[in-house]
């Protein structure tokens, strides 16, 4: 990140006066295609797709020199199985089952690649069939993606290996004209149920999603809070990543506050007669999401030692522009600021003021302090 660009993020988050960054914008008509890489810098990346919380899709340009795209496909475009066996065959991978759905995802067994790979070898030859149903391989998707967003309210982009996708895109907000009558979210956008009228009142006053054709090598970068659904129309093998900045960390805790919510609601009538409710209701909320008030601590902890670490040692940044690989002062400055607001905000929450922080090292408090030290140190950079 360049001192341009901080310096523009920064005003973009002072103009949204706290409102959730990402939320109910103008959406795009169309997705943005980014053809060349050398003419397409991180700062424009940053401008005009991080801050404005917006998809794009990246050229095949940008995976070409990728290992993966020349040693799991064969010739022909196909995922090359042989070499796959040879490399992983004795790896144990998560497996779903996409015909069967446990509320509002799939069951999952455990096996070894080879195994899937049999599977998948016998569902090609069964004209896309089998007696076991239709399985998908953790990110290595054979159908499509049940409707969601992804965890945590996460940045993802996900790259085509093999294969091509079709994407149905969903900006944030969009998804609650889709809820039925019971306030659920449906499996499946495509399911003519949704046509019901009495399930889904809501649906009239919806918008179509952005639809996107993702084809190999291409990447698709998901912004925070975007639900979405993913059909294969070919054998595909992707590559998914997700990852949280300061564009998107409030995002976050705003959706962990609900999450804790939810289960405070479920578990409301035996708060009087609960022994410590509060701490149950975070153990619960951390079998339901993954994560708890305690651990977002730790979270933001791990992430504001090494932004803190970069700004304590300065770097050519401080004086111009960070150009070489890795954290730079700029973004670790800006990272920093949005830091502090989010702990200011978990450390006032009642809910995190039950949390026994005592033995928490650094403490919050002390924590907040010092981002907040650096921040104000930066400035004057």
């Amino acid at each position: 990140m360049d001192r341009e660009t901080r310096a523009f993020a920064e005003q973009h988050f002072r103009d949204l006066g706290g409102r959730l960054h990402g939320a109910g914008g103008q959406a795009p008509s169309a997705v943005a295609f980014i053809k060349e890489p050398a003419a397409f810098s991180y700062a424009d990346f940053f401008r005009g797709f991080l801050l404005p919380n917006l998809p794009c899709v990246f050229s095949s340009a940008f995976t070409e020199d990728w290992g993966s795209r020349r040693r799991w496909v064969t010739p022909e475009g196909k995922p090359d199985f042989e070499y796959l066996l040879q490399k992983y065959g004795d790896v144990i991978v998560p497996v779903a089952n996409c015909g069967v759905q446990e509320y509002n995802s799939n069951p999952k067994e455990h096996m070894p690649l080879r195994e899937y790979i049999s599977y998948w070898r016998e569902y090609i030859q069964g004209g896309c069939s089998s007696p076991r149903g239709c399985l998908y391989l953790k990110d290595w998707h054979l159908c499509r993606s049940p409707f969601h967003a992804d965890i945590f309210r996460s940045f993802s982009w996900s790259a085509n290996i093999c294969g091509r996708k079709k994407w149905l895109l969903f900006p944030p907000g969009q998804e609650e004209a889709l809820r039925d009558c019971r306030g659920g979210l449906p499996y499946d956008v495509t399911s003519p149920a949704l046509l019901d009228a009495r399930l889904h009142p809501a649906l009239q006053h919806g918008s179509p999603p952005l639809q996107v054709t993702q084809e190999a090598g291409e990447v698709v970068f998901v912004p925070s809070g975007w639900h979405h659904q993913v059909h294969n129309l070919d054998d595909t093998i992707s590559i998914n990543h997700n990852w949280v900045n300061g564009c998107n960390l409030a995002n976050m805790w705003h959706f962990l506050q609900q999450e804790l919510r939810a289960v405070q609601q479920e578990v409301q009538e035996w708060r009087d007669s609960m022994p410590d409710w509060h701490h149950h209701c975070q153990v619960i909320m951390r079998a339901c999401s993954g994560i708890n008030f305690e651990e977002f601590y730790h979270f933001l902890k791990v992430i504001a030692e090494r932004r803190l670490l970069v700004l304590g040692q300065g770097s050519e940044g401080a004086q111009g522009d960070d150009t070489g690989p890795g954290l730079g002062f700029q973004q670790a400055a800006f990272d920093a600021g949005r830091l502090a607001e989010v702990l200011a905000s978990v450390v006032a929450h009642p809910d995190f003021q039950r949390v026994d922080t005592s033995t928490f090292l650094p403490r919050p408090e002390e924590l907040l302090r010092q981002l907040q030290d650096a921040v104000v140190a930066a400035a004057s950079r």
